[in-house]
């Protein structure tokens, strides 16, 4: 046997699979480089203020799986929210018809952005994988505490369509599981079926959750025997038992928490008085009543979204907007600065209705982890607060930067004219704005009960943008996974431009829109008016399509860019399906970057 052949050989196998992993990471998209603004007029942090990337600084988020209801076409959802906006005697009464059937008795406190989905559902698994890496989230945790359920077809759904978004350049966040918070029977199930169906056979390795070197777990090991599957268990994970205790902190040396009232404490001390995590929420349920401890969410006093430990409740009429709460708790985890802030959380949504003899507070029935718009803690953006539902995603996103610094911006390439449809003109043209393929499947599934969802707005799916200068014009590029479709497609390949980087200027701040008319021999430009959805024409310029790529050129006086540094923020977008409506970017067609976020281009 010529063994220099075999190691050859080896050394080869070593060099393709460097090399596959260096072009993976090269596809994947970072979030940093983009600028974003929210409903309240704030602005998410820039590198400028956050800094440079910190080593050993990690975020997760608490992430529910449990949304399988059946599809039971008769059985209709109950929002509380609306509920008691029609019925607000309802609130005094169990048994009030608004309340409905008791069983299976599940409420939500409102309807997220993308409908009452399933967490079964493709579309939802991929939008969710792309939000939570554009905000820099590291982990999930999904909610196993409950019993023995480990919500099986949905950790399934979501690890497939997380491994191929991962592989079209999603920096999706890991994933962990958390069990219940004590080593009781249905823990050693969950945690011995969890290890024989995923962790032992290595599925979806890729995706999991490391922690001091090994796969991370939220769990309690105390009960594990001393046969031979568990003793492999035992050695297998990182255990971080779950401490649910609002007020005491922790009570082992391992601990971690999930949610706390503030101040909130470490956990695992390391060295210097340094901790490892920190829990961070959105709101608590938790009141006077039962001296912080946990309690329902409907009880006067409970620590809602405007609470706050220092200044009291949020006194305006939209004061859950603020998110007094969320940013405290974030304060006090920039104090303790820990290696890993673990956040409560990303989509619960739902909550049983439980009357006194379930041990649970509320009178004269209780609603405990979620209630309304201010007694709740989810940070998906939700439908009810109009353009304004995706605020604490926003909140999020900023925080994130500041604990975990950003990445430098790349800087603009020299200036260059640009005959727009010759070939090579962009090759040295940067930066080139990357941005997720694969994106743009429809949706067809049942969500919840009786509800049932199809999209088929996707369609150009854009993988990446360029901008060039010179002392006259301004060039756009923009290309796409396949040849574009025609242009004569309603909302084709619409480009939006914030000119001057005010949002008080323009739609949402956006100045100009190029192909909201569709083109014909030249692209229509369009300047806005007064704010609103509503724009005039003001110039007309020249483009080229190419397959799957489009170029525009436009004079700088036509963007009141004549003679100045250019400073703007843009977007593009194809097949917005809700004109003037600002939470279309999440939703429909699509859209780079995504939602509010914007990209940046600066000439110096």
């Amino acid at each position: 046997m010529d063994f220099r052949f075999i190691k050859f050989f080896l050394l080869s196998i070593v060099v393709l699979l460097s090399t596959a992993a260096i072009r993976s990471q090269e596809r994947r998209i970072n979030s940093d480089q983009w600028a974003a603004t929210d409903a309240l007029e704030r602005k998410v942090v820039d590198y400028s203020t956050a800094g440079q990337k910190k080593k050993n600084k990690y975020v997760a988020m608490f992430y529910w799986t449990w949304h399988q209801q059946s599809n039971d076409t008769t059985y209709p959802i109950k929002n509380i929210t609306e509920i008691i906006r029609e019925y607000p005697e309802a609130m005094k009464d169990y048994n009030h018809p608004a309340w409905g059937e008791k069983k299976p008795g599940l409420f939500y406190w409102e309807q997220p952005l993308l409908g009452y989905y399933k967490t079964t559902d493709p579309w939802v698994l991929r939008k969710h994988a792309e939000w939570l890496a554009d905000a820099g989230v590291d982990a999930v945790f999904f909610d196993c505490t409950n019993g023995s359920l480990t919500w099986k077809e949905s950790y399934e759904a979501l690890l497939k369509t997380w491994d191929q978004a991962q592989k079209d350049g999603v920096n999706v966040p890991k994933i962990a599981f958390m069990l219940p918070f004590g080593p009781v029977p249905n823990s050693l199930v969950s945690l011995r079926q969890l290890y024989q169906d995923l962790y032992q056979p290595n599925r979806y390795e890729n995706l999991w959750f490391y922690w001091k070197g090994k796969p991370c777990i939220m769990a309690y090991p105390d009960n594990l025997t001393e046969s031979g599957e568990d003793e492999e268990i035992a050695e297998f994970f990182t255990f971080r038992p779950g401490q649910p205790d609002y007020v005491n902190g922790p009570f082992l040396d391992n601990q971690w928490g999930w949610l706390e009232n503030y101040p909130q404490h470490g956990y695992v001390e390391i060295e210097n008085g340094k901790f490892e995590e920190v829990a961070v929420g959105v709101a608590q349920n938790a009141s006077p009543a039962t001296n912080g401890h946990c309690s329902a969410f409907n009880l006067p006093g409970a620590q809602g979204r405007s609470f706050s430990k220092k200044n009291g409740f949020d006194p305006r009429v939209d004061g859950y907007l603020y998110g007094w709460n969320f940013q405290e708790q974030w304060d006090r985890a920039f104090e303790l600065d820990p290696e890993l802030v673990f956040i409560t959380g990303w989509n619960e949504f739902i909550a049983g209705q439980w009357l006194p003899k379930h041990s649970w507070t509320g009178d004269p029935f209780s609603f405990v982890d979620q209630f309304d718009w201010d007694r709740s803690r989810d940070i998906e953006p939700n439908k009810g607060w109009g353009d304004k539902g995706d605020v604490y995603y926003l909140q999020l996103i900023d925080n994130v930067r500041k604990f975990k610094g950003m990445v430098e911006p790349e800087k603009a390439s020299p200036s260059k004219s640009i005959k727009i449809g010759k070939s090579g003109q962009w090759d040295d043209v940067l930066p080139y704005y990357k941005h997720y393929k694969g994106n743009t499947f429809h949706r067809d599934h049942w969500g919840t009960y009786n509800q049932y969802y199809v999209n088929n707005s996707g369609r150009n799916d854009i993988v990446g943008a360029k901008v060039a200068r010179d002392s006259v014009k301004l060039y756009f590029y923009v290309e796409t996974t396949n040849k574009l479709t025609s242009s004569t497609d309603r909302n084709w390949m619409m480009l939006f431009i914030d000119s001057d980087r005010n949002k008080e200027t323009g739609w949402n701040g956006y100045d100009f829109i190029f192909n909201r008319v569709s083109p014909d021999n030249k692209v229509k430009v369009e300047r806005n008016v007064e704010n609103r959805w509503e724009w005039e024409k003001v110039a007309e310029t020249n483009y080229a399509l190419n397959g799957n790529k489009l170029e525009l050129e436009i004079p700088r006086d036509v963007l009141n860019l004549k003679n100045k540094s250019v400073d703007i923020e843009f977007k593009w977008n194809d097949n917005m399906q809700e004109n003037g409506n600002i939470m279309d970017f999440y939703i429909n067609g699509d859209t780079a970057p995504g939602g509010r976020f914007n990209f940046v281009y600066k000439s110096k």
